[in-house]
């Protein structure tokens, strides 16, 4: 048995990488068998030679060998080509044909790029692998064939699966036995064989001397990314060869022909196509501010506790967790919260900002009722005779006329005044000493009854004690 050198010899192979070395061993020991093989790798690692070793080295060498391109095939004829057709079974099938795996009976099938299989496609051939049979176009007579097939992807066939590109019954019969090619960036050392090697072979096609790299040139590409691989080093190689007219190469002249966009080589955390850093659901955020609020008041909730125990002082560091609580920028604050020193009684009160709060709109009738005399008395200027007379034209409008009696002439919803104060939240107020204009015996009018008083009340007292004695009333 043939070993890896004299593999390598024999079909070309530059390189001493131990993935390298790992995938041909793997093929040379599985070449014997007729089992299905499936070539793993990125676009431009050679993956066309894995196939050709297999071949060479199995019973079917003498056999014939084909490789078909599954992504160059339009969909429409990829069958026809595969299996072949009859003699009238589309527009322009003129004659019959044999397809790739009648032709290829009793040797080896390379299928490349088969992850660009069409769905109705996999599923015929998914039939030769089990049956080894298949069906012509147009036919309705099945055909033996006897073929190895040797399958290569640079496609991640998980990721195929999982969105119904592929069908995984065909992959597990396709792939029997994986072999993996390494990228060129992961054969450090074997890059600059290679580039060798392409020297060689361009100085002798074009007749002239090969291109040769100093050793800044030679540490340019062994750091490269090489997005092509062995294709991209072989077409540079070419240019160099071609267009350069100096035979040594230096890194400034090589940086020309390097893509720029590919040479950055620093490690970065990649996960699912996102930064780690902000792979982050909207929940673990919500969470995340729930539990810091929860502590933060928790916190303020045992310094408040022992500030009023006495327990602590208050500090810088408790003025923090305060500041921290109370921080936002849209609220305007004009209040101060004194806090005295328990510790230092000479010390000057430190002063916290507080949230001023507006107090609530009251629905108090009594309020509701000081309002309006204090209305008609700034609409009046002061006087209280005009006051009285807008007032009662404004109730006896609202209410409509009195009715007669004591009992009944009180308006609807208006609380009872006798004639000796003004409700029961006045009886605190001392009594008007200035005779009333406005009757205010047994024929009078409720409304001409009570504004009198009123009116006179704010006279006397003013208008604050009127609405300190009209809240006590509540």
């Amino acid at each position: 048995m043939s070993s890896i050198q004299d593999i390598k010899q024999r079909f070309g192979i530059i390189g001493s990488a131990t993935e390298l070395d790992r995938a041909i061993s793997k093929a040379m020991r599985v070449a014997p068998t007729d089992i299905s093989v499936m070539v793993s790798g990125e676009s431009g690692t050679g993956k066309e030679v894995i196939p050709k070793i297999i071949h060479q080295m199995s019973a079917r060498k003498h056999g014939p060998y084909i490789a078909v391109n599954c992504g160059a095939i339009p969909e429409g004829t990829i069958d026809s080509e595969l299996f072949g057709h009859e003699k009238g079974s589309f527009t322009g099938a003129s004659s019959n044909r044999k397809g790739y795996f009648e032709v290829a009976n009793g040797g080896t099938i390379f299928l490349d790029e088969v992850g660009e299989l069409p769905l109705a496609t996999q599923v015929r051939l998914l039939r030769v692998l089990e049956t080894g049979e298949f069906i012509k176009v147009g036919s309705s007579k099945a055909e033996k064939t006897d073929v190895r097939i040797v399958a290569a992807t640079n496609v991640n066939m998980e990721e195929a699966i999982h969105k119904n590109q592929f069908r995984e019954d065909l992959f597990y019969r396709l792939n029997t036995v994986q072999v993996d090619l390494p990228p060129l960036r992961d054969r450090i050392d074997d890059i600059h064989l290679i580039f060798r090697k392409f020297a060689m072979d361009f100085a002798e096609k074009y007749h002239m001397p090969s291109v040769r790299l100093d050793e800044d040139a030679v540490k340019l590409i062994s750091t490269y990314h090489w997005p092509g691989n062995i294709r991209q080093l072989r077409n540079i190689t070419e240019q160099l060869s071609v267009v350069e007219e100096s035979r040594m190469i230096d890194a400034v002249t090589l940086k020309d022909y390097l893509p720029t966009h590919n040479t950055k080589t620093l490690p970065v955390l990649y996960k699912n196509g996102k930064d780690v850093e902000n792979d982050f659901t909207e929940r673990e955020i919500l969470y995340k501010v729930l539990f810091d609020m929860k502590k933060d008041v928790n916190d303020l909730k045992k310094l408040t506790q022992k500030l009023m125990n006495g327990e602590v002082n208050f500090n810088d560091k408790n003025t923090e967790l305060i500041n921290k609580i109370y921080e936002y920028d849209d609220i305007q604050t004009n209040q101060t919260v004194l806090i005295p020193s328990h510790s230092e009684s000479n010390s000057e009160p430190r002063t916290i900002q507080a949230q001023e709060i507006e107090p609530q709109e009251s629905l108090s009738l009594q309020d509701k009722e000081i309002e309006m005399i204090k209305n008609a008395l700034e609409k009046h200027r002061g006087k209280r005779k005009g006051a009285a007379k807008d007032r009662g034209r404004r109730q006896g409008r609202r209410r409509g006329q009195g009715l007669h009696g004591e009992g009944r002439g009180r308006a609807v919803g208006a609380p009872s005044v006798p004639h000796g104060g003004v409700g029961h939240g006045a009886r605190n107020c001392p009594p008007s000493t200035r005779k009333s204009p406005y009757p205010s015996g047994p024929r009078a009018s409720p409304l001409q009854a009570r504004v009198p008083k009123r009116i006179s009340l704010l006279s006397s007292q003013g208008l604050e004690g009127c609405l300190h004695a009209s809240r006590n009333r509540i």
